[in-house]
This record gives C-alpha cells, sequence and structure tokens, in this order.
C-alpha cells in the first residue's frame, strides 16, 4: 500500500497538468465539426427536401416505354464542398421496397456512384449515406438521387423523402 501512494499522486499532478495545458488552447470541438448546408432540388420550388412517390414507367400497348418515370431527383452544387451527405426517409405505411442509387455528378460531364441499395425500413425510417468526400480534380456539379428501378416492380406505389447536404 506504501508503494502506490506516490503513484497515486504521480497521476493525480498528471492529471492536473493535463487539465491545465488543455484548458490553455484555443481550440474547442465545435471548432472540429463540419459545416453542412442543405443543397437545393433542381426544377423544384427551392426547397431542400423532396417528397416523392415511386411510380411505374409508362409502357404503350406494344411494350413500348412513354415518357419518362419519376425516379431521379437531382440537386445542385452551388459552391465547392469536401463532402456530401444523402438523406433517405421511408414515407409509406405499409412494408415497402425502395432500390436506391446515387451519383456524384462532375462538370465534365461524368459520374460517380456512391450508393447502390436496396432498402425496405419502416414508416419514418431511413439512412443517411456518406459522407463521401469529393474527388480531387474534380468540380462536384450536381448530386443525383435515382429512387425505383425496371427490374424491380414491387417497389413501386410508395413514398418517400430524400435531401442531401455539402459539408466543408
Amino acid at each position: 500500500m506504501a508503494n502506490q501512494m506516490p503513484l497515486n499522486r504521480t497521476r493525480k499532478a498528471g492529471f492536473i497538468a493535463l487539465v491545465a495545458l488543455a484548458s490553455s488552447l484555443t481550440w474547442s470541438p465545435l471548432a472540429l465539426a463540419q459545416s453542412c448546408s442543405f443543397l437545393p432540388v433542381i426544377g423544384g420550388d427551392g426547397g431542400i427536401n423532396v417528397a416523392k412517390r415511386v411510380d411505374a414507367p409508362k409502357v404503350s400497348p406494344f411494350g413500348m416505354l412513354l415518357g419518362r418515370t419519376n425516379w431521379n431527383t437531382d440537386f445542385a452544387v452551388n459552391q465547392p464542398y469536401n463532402s456530401y451527405k444523402l438523406f433517405f426517409t421511408a414515407q409509406s405505411t405499409e412494408k415497402a421496397r425502395y432500390p436506391i442509387t446515387a451519383y456524384l455528378k462532375f462538370s465534365d460531364g461524368t459520374n460517380l456512384q456512391v450508393v447502390n441499395e436496396l432498402m425496405a425500413p419502416p414508416l419514418g425510417k431511413g439512412a443517411m449515406f456518406g459522407p463521401f468526400q469529393a474527388v480531387a480534380g474534380k468540380e462536384v456539379s450536381q448530386v443525383n438521387f435515382k429512387i425505383g428501378a425496371s427490374a424491380d416492380p414491387g417497389s413501386t406505389g410508395f413514398s418517400y423523402r430524400i435531401s442531401v447536404q455539402g459539408c466543408n
């Protein structure tokens, strides 16, 4: 027991020195936190959340695809960001399957797929995808969410909400 007393005093002195050093530093955990902004929806009303329903593609009596599906939603990147976070929330009361893909689209016309998932979350639940780092030497111009797939007709008729953040 006598040997433990100096060790305890040493630990206590070390702890006090560590606290004194930490209190003299000018940084804080909040200073290290990311600053994120929601991206606006392209073609929307300026909002940052999109609520949609997965519609089935329109097909002619001859089996030809008519018009476009509502599966794709693009978000405008209005300034450079270091990373991107994508948010998906199920809005259907019945159990639904959501085929989800997402892409970072670059100003040179190329893209990078960052999400390829099939989810079946309950009402009000979903996922945050990312953060996905920006690609060196490429400028992200849009973030694309695609909810729905021709290969999964059982995923139609269900509602969801999506949004995207750019972070520095």
